[in-house]
């Protein structure tokens, strides 16, 4: 693929997210002559095969850092699953419908649609959307998980389903310019209809819109997603991706043709084309709430009691596919109960890494640790002789085998936990997140709350590289100087706001 610096940008941006997309499997469709619009793109750009992605690597996290440029230290979205010390209560994202029911369909919809972005995402942490609104470049947005913006949108109730759904989603929110989620919210008429954003049509809804969009000339700037990918991955293994990736590509020719053809768009157009985590199959599930009852598990529903007292819940457990978090209920007992966490969890059958945070006199972060049953415990912690892969430097102590790494001339190199001890390091220190963080080994999934998992199917979620690196193909925009030495997902948003500073 060509890695030379591009030609002068063009003016417009779209960045198109697709979910899951496996830097193998989208070789494997362009080989088979399945995805000839991606094929055209990495020709013609540079194409990246191990593009980084957050800890824990599910959506909700992932698609912050996207559209903020930061970890989650910063934008504060933790997980697919996570608890909420301020209000004591589980936020779910949607692991699956049944996990959904125990916590409440109403509640978790409002948490989803619209508390990610109003309450939980940090407010001082600016989205892609919010910063080029406020320099007066046109925006808009199909359905994706983070969509803050500067223009108000009110919910539609122009057919009987969305007069259905607006008995939930009752109130506005503030999104790009032109905003399209689901049938939820509209910001012009189109004619396209995503049956509320259900699986295996979210992205002929997507294309349908953004062709609407390129056909009317109504952005500078299009986050285009398509979330299907991820959903048939889900359902029938990592190695089915082939025809979900085809199928995105051909809502991505549907986008390129309102515009009179590839070259017509590219053009006009620059594009970046990037998967925010990738998949790993999966082999069999841990049921951590079971696993972890003798400590007391607060269950969906429940209230934490106002102090410890026996025989009441002690912790919060919050799976969230191939990672987990557990957080003590009660502050007086945090460090007990991590200690106790932490010496069950590396005997559970199925969890590859435990990491927590350790913190000094004055509870500010001290040093984290990522520990291993049979390969041992690193200790790390920022500033230090060690650089990693993008070149930030790391005290480390102990055992290296932990993340499988190696140090080479200074640098602390892992091809199976890429960027790792960032990307931990982001987690632990991330104020929403739990005492006790869990990745889980390969082939293995944590058990929603619904007792549901991904078996004989794909997942994703962990440290380990299997899904965490995912494709990024970059086509008409300016290369950072120096450029990565590792591209991490975190850096798409600081790319496209250069792209439009240098327009």
């Amino acid at each position: 693929m060509d890695r030379r610096r591009p030609s002068p940008s063009p003016a417009k941006l779209v960045l198109c997210v697709i979910d899951a997309m496996a830097p193998a499997m989208l070789e494997r469709a362009v080989a088979a002559g399945a995805a000839p619009v991606l094929e055209r793109l990495m020709q013609g750009g540079r194409y990246v095969p191990d593009c980084v992605a957050a800890f824990p690597s599910v959506t909700p996290v992932c698609a912050a850092s996207i559209v903020t440029g930061l970890a989650q230290d910063e934008h504060r979205i933790p997980a697919m699953n996570w608890f909420h010390r301020e209000e004591d209560r589980y936020i779910e994202y949607g692991s699956s419908f049944r996990s959904a029911q125990r916590f409440g369909i109403a509640r978790q919809l409002t948490d989803t649609v619209y508390n990610m972005n109003r309450a939980h995402l940090a407010e001082e942490t600016l989205t892609v959307f919010e910063s080029l609104d406020d320099a007066d470049v046109r925006t808009a947005g199909t359905t994706y998980l983070m969509y803050r913006g500067r223009y108000r949108h009110e919910p539609q109730r122009d057919t009987a389903l969305t007069r259905v759904a607006a008995t939930l989603m009752r109130h506005p929110v503030m999104g790009p310019r032109e905003l399209f989620y689901a049938d939820i919210f509209a910001s012009r008429r189109t004619g396209c209809r995503s049956g509320l954003g259900m699986p295996g049509v979210r992205d002929r809804h997507s294309g349908c819109v953004s062709s609407y969009l390129v056909e009317h000339d109504l952005f500078d700037f299009l986050l285009l997603s398509l979330p299907d990918n991820d959903w048939y991955s889900h359902k029938r293994g990592p190695d089915a991706q082939v025809q979900s990736i085809a199928q995105a590509d051909l809502q991505l020719a549907r986008v390129m043709n309102a515009a009179g053809g590839v070259e017509e768009f590219l053009s006009e157009h620059a594009v970046i084309v990037m998967a925010d985590h990738s998949q790993a199959p999966v082999l069999g599930a841990i049921a951590l709430q079971d696993d972890l009852a003798e400590l007391g598990v607060l269950g969906p529903g429940e209230r934490p009691s106002d102090g410890p007292r026996e025989d009441e819940p002690r912790i919060a457990v919050c799976p969230s596919q191939r990672a987990a978090m557990v957080y003590a209920l009660h502050e007086s007992e945090r460090d007990a109960m991590r200690a106790s966490v932490v010496a069950l969890a590396l005997g559970i059958a199925g969890i590859d890494l435990v990491l927590w945070l350790e913190r000094d006199a004055h509870d500010a972060p001290r040093e984290g640790v990522i520990s291993s049953l049979l390969r041992g415990e690193l200790r790390f912690a920022p500033g230090g002789s060690v650089l990693d892969s993008r070149g930030r430097d790391w005290s480390v102590e102990g055992e290296l085998a932990a993340i499988e790494a190696r140090i080479e001339d200074g640098r602390l190199l892992s091809e199976a936990y890429p960027d790792a001890l960032s990307r931990a390091w982001s987690a632990l220190a991330c104020p929403t997140s739990g005492e006790v963080l869990l990745s889980a080994a390969p082939g293995q999934e944590f058990m929603d709350w619904g007792r549901q998992a991904h078996v004989g199917g794909g997942s994703h979620g962990s440290l380990h590289a299997s899904d965490s690196l995912g494709a990024l193909i970059l086509h008409g925009v300016e290369l950072p100087d120096p450029e990565p030495a590792q591209w991490a997902i975190r850096d798409i948003a600081p790319l496209v706001l250069a792209h439009f500073a240098a327009a």
